[in-house]
């Protein structure tokens, strides 16, 4: 969309009214003298020509993308924003370019996400002129309710996982040669986005769409407000998660977290043609490739070297694989990775610290998003957009899901070794790259019950209790601590009063260096420990339940301390191969 379509009536881009101050580091909307004026009434009329020129020449709304599920689009645009009442709006402009702007040398990172096709923009977190725009870019966004499946508001508490979802939906013109023709889409390609309990750093883990995988029964919510079944589905690709059957962005996520262990809080979701309009707001992406691509199916022809890409050409790179490595999926993932970095390099270098881009790139992205309804409007995306921006860029990492090609030859299966690994990374919120941690009072504490003597093994007593979902998991721990590590004082107590999630020891006082010793030997994290206040008696044991963590005898449940993956960190550059 142009300067002129974006305007007021009298053809001014709204973003070129804010002004720095250089006395007060603001940006303020100038609506003196000398700043130009319509030559009419700014009141009903320039409202109708704001309408008018979002809806085109033929006075049409823009047209909504279906997607399973209960979805609806905000009608904001002729509301008004929160605390106002429609008139006034330039005293509520001026007040809203007096809040304070973070000078550019502060050094605060804000970060954009994109999804392989898809950017989830960040938008303008903070901004002088959010408040502004808020009518405008509200009613862009539409929202799907996921029921259950995630979280139901922003959590400044904590680790949050947001899934960016990109279809293959092929709607919008251009996009004919793209995608699955009639349908609503599939998970064409997909990050879970986990940030970091002290939004230090952030990790964007890809899943390659022909993960082959199990799909739990969903419950999707219809357009009548009543809630459907989707049944679940065993051995399919991933990409099935979304669009098959009904399904929509909730079954996805419940699928993440079926195969991660990850609760996944929010989903961020767009089309093909979020990238066309996304690329072309900041004014192209940096790309560099080791060498030229021509490509006969997209048509994409372009030379080695560093070069920006924007529209249709952008939208080829992330879709394209041919002359890529063996030409696979996982090869076109690296090559998305590396548009990503480079998009988030650019947001925060270029495109953050100039409204007039950062009203394009929000109002594209607005356009392009759809979103759970706990994160369906402006406000909250933007107190999303806050925690995000906490992150310095050199810590946010990319990485792949680790896979072994499947005896097909056409799909891929998980890693037995690496995967999770992985997955306990997320779950024990550790981080890609190499940044020091945020240590909590409460985790310092925690930390402190691994230090101090240890028992001898034969002096340790336990209790085993099954409380995953591994059969003979008690038994087999057991043999292994009896025959492996000489914890002879050791019972197997059969399942547990209830399923849990993670594994605990528990013991009193006058047995930690017995539950030091049992930590060493099984690989337990700090977390598991949980002493009580009471001192055991006689031959009392300790007790240990085996939870969804557990992977084996013997396996440690402490993630390991650096992925055993290759990653792409987003401030770097990387020449495709």
């Amino acid at each position: 969309m142009d300067a002129q379509s974006r305007g007021q009536a009298d053809e001014i881009d709204p973003a070129d009214q804010w002004v720095l101050n250089p006395q007060t580091g603001n940006y303020e909307l100038r609506l003196d003298r000398s700043a130009p004026k319509p030559a009419s009434s700014r009141s009903a009329g320039a409202a109708s020509s704001r309408t008018a020129a979002r809806r085109g020449a033929s006075g049409a709304a823009p047209a909504t993308a279906e997607v399973p599920g209960q979805r609806t689009r905000r009608s904001a645009r002729g509301g008004n924003p929160p605390g106002g009442d429609g008139g006034g709006r330039g005293a509520q402009q001026t007040a809203a370019g007096r809040r304070k702007r973070k000078p550019r040398k502060s050094g605060k990172k804000k970060a954009a996400m994109w999804t392989g096709g898809v950017l989830a923009c960040v938008l303008v977190a903070g901004s002088a002129f959010a408040y502004y725009l808020y009518d405008r870019l509200n009613g862009n966004l539409n929202t799907v309710d996921i029921g259950d499946a995630g979280s139901k508001g922003i959590t400044k508490d904590g680790p949050v996982n947001i899934l960016l979802l990109g279809t293959d939906k092929r709607t919008g013109a251009g996009n004919e040669g793209y995608g699955d023709k009639g349908s609503s889409g599939h998970a064409d390609t997909t990050f879970l986005f986990h940030v970091s309990e002290d939004r230090t750093n952030a990790t964007a883990l890809s899943i390659p769409r022909d993960l082959i995988t199990d799909i739990p029964d969903c419950p999707t919510k219809q357009p009548d407000g009543s809630t459907k079944i989707i049944k679940g589905s065993q051995g399919v690709r991933f990409n099935e998660s979304f669009g098959v059957g009904g399904r929509d962005p909730g079954c996805t996520m419940r699928t993440i977290k079926q195969m991660t262990g990850v609760q996944v809080d929010h989903f961020m979701m767009a089309d093909f043609n979020a990238v066309k309009t996304l690329s072309t707001a900041v004014g192209g992406v940096e790309i560099c490739l080791a060498k030229p691509i021509k490509d006969k199916e997209s048509k994409l022809d372009l030379p080695a070297g560093e070069q920006k890409v924007a529209g249709e050409d952008a939208l080829a790179f992330v879709r394209n694989r041919h002359g890529l490595g063996n030409e696979s999926d996982l090869d076109r993932i690296k090559q998305q990775q590396q548009f990503v970095a480079s998009m988030i390099r650019q947001m925060k270098e270029d495109t953050l610290g100039n409204p007039k881009k950062m009203f394009a790139v929000a109002e594209a992205a607005t356009e392009a998003l759809t979103v759970d309804s706990a994160i369906g409007d402006i406000p909250k995306l933007t107190a999303m957009a806050q925690e995000l921006g906490k992150i310095d860029v050199k810590h946010i990492s990319f990485a792949t899901v680790p896979v072994v090609d499947n005896t097909d030859g056409a799909t891929v299966l998980l890693d037995e070794v690496k995967a999770p690994q992985v997955f306990s990374m997320l779950q024990n919120d550790i981080s890609f790259t190499e940044v020091k941690k945020k240590e909590s009072a409460a985790k310092s504490k925690q930390a402190a019950l691994l230090k101090g003597p240890r028992a001898a093994a034969s002096a340790v007593r336990v209790d085993v209790y099954n409380g995953s979902d591994t059969p003979g998991a008690a038994q087999k721990t057991l043999n292994w601590l009896q025959v492996e590590k000489g914890v002879l004082k050791s019972t197997n107590k059969s399942n547990a009063p209830e399923k849990t999630a993670k594994t605990t020891l528990e013991y009193a006082p006058n047995q930690a260096d017995q539950a030091r010793k049992l930590a060493d030997l099984m690989g337990l994290p700090a977390t598991a420990l949980k002493p009580g206040t009471e001192e055991a008696e006689g031959t009392e044991a300790m007790v240990l339940t085996l939870g969804a963590d557990f992977k084996g005898a013997g396996v440690p449940i402490t993630a390991p301390a650096k992925p055993p993956v290759d990653k792409v960190e987003a401030d770097k550059q990387v020449c495709a191969q």
